[in-house]
């Protein structure tokens, strides 16, 4: 039974023909034409040198790459960091004045301007991506990131939430809210299918499957994963979907989770709403990615498979899913006491 009930590169050189090439196609002779080009219109803004190649690149990366909305947001927003550093220190000409002494500068003013090394890290696997493309794609001579090495991160446990914690945060929404059975089946899905928060806010209408139990979810890199999820979740999404979600509805619109206005939530409401509810439960420090944290570590304290967990979350990364083995100490001691021979 299906749960829906509304609708649902690189850049190539735009230059001109060579003078030969025209007069082949029996164009007018370079003669005939003016001496200079026309002006550009007064009003039309001076296109920066820098901006070209980041506008390929980006789409290079949503096009070929298939990277989500919040992915290029990132990229975008590390690039702009690089331009202005550029410019401030008077490296106005485009990407191509761009070196590795350069790089290294820009990096260092992040980190004396406080940046994590967590922050630094990612805007140094986007500079590396980002040179690869320009020197590829001609916008410069070579590549000015091929010896920039990655900074090392210390690689930090994340926070779950025990069994107790976790049915107290579901049992927080109030039954007199006018958004209770959203709420509801929001934090069910989220403890019981490990989503993130933005796949969440995408989900589709049709995407829960009733009969089998499964619901169907497009993650990074539009990568689809069907995830099993318990009877609690699934009764709550159906209580959401049939007695309120038609009452919110406006206009057509194939997401399932809407706003008290309509329109779709978005990934910060989901947040908003996690956050609201965990103070609610006198929680602290819980996120929607708490939640991905506490179904992946309660998955491999139950036995489940390193691979299937990597699966169900789509990690595309073994190492990342790595992280959940460190997390319940008390499996390990379990395991030290059944099969060491001197616990």
């Amino acid at each position: 039974m299906r749960l829906a009930d509304a609708s649902s590169p690189s850049p190539s050189s735009a230059a001109g023909s060579p003078p030969s090439a025209r007069a082949a196609r029996g164009c007018s002779s370079p003669a005939a034409e003016p001496a200079t080009p026309p002006a550009p219109p007064a009003d039309r803004a001076a296109v920066s040198p820098f901006e070209p190649a980041v506008r390929g690149f980006l789409t290079h990366c949503r096009v070929e790459c298939g990277f989500s909305p919040a992915t290029l947001a990132a990229y975008a927003g590390d690039l702009r960091d690089l331009r202005t550093w550029m410019e401030r220190e008077g490296h106005r000409g485009g990407w191509h004045e761009l070196d590795h002494e350069r790089l290294v500068g820009h990096l260092q003013s992040l980190a004396a301007g406080g940046l994590q090394t967590a922050s630094i890290a990612r805007h140094t696997a986007t500079i590396r991506v980002f040179c690869r493309f320009a020197a590829a794609a001609g916008h410069t001579p070579a590549d000015a990131a091929e010896r920039l090495s990655q900074p090392r991160t210390w690689r930090t446990l994340p926070h779950v939430l025990g069994h107790a914690d976790a049915e107290k945060l579901l049992a927080a929404p109030d039954p007199a809210a006018t958004l209770y059975l959203r709420d509801v089946a929001l934090l069910e899905l989220l403890y019981a299918g490990g989503l993130r928060a933005s796949e969440a806010a995408a989900l589709p209408a049709d995407a829960i499957d009733a009969t089998l139990g499964v619901v169907r979810v497009l993650g990074k890199g539009n990568k689809e994963r069907i995830l099993p999820v318990g009877t609690p979740c699934l009764q709550a999404i159906q209580r959401y979907a049939e007695q309120l979600r038609p009452k919110l509805l406006k206009e057509p619109t194939g997401r399932l989770f809407l706003s008290r206005t309509g329109q779709p939530v978005t990934r910060i409401v989901v947040w908003q709403v996690v956050k609201r509810h965990a103070a609610a439960a006198g929680l602290h420090n819980v996120h929607p990615h708490t939640l991905r944290h506490s179904y992946a570590t309660q998955l491999l304290a139950g036995g489940a498979d390193l691979r299937v967990v990597q699966e169900m979350l789509g990690h595309a990364d073994l190492g990342t899913t790595e992280l959940y083995t460190h997390v319940d100490r008390s499996r390990l001691a379990d395991v030290l006491a059944r099969f060491h021979p001197r616990p």
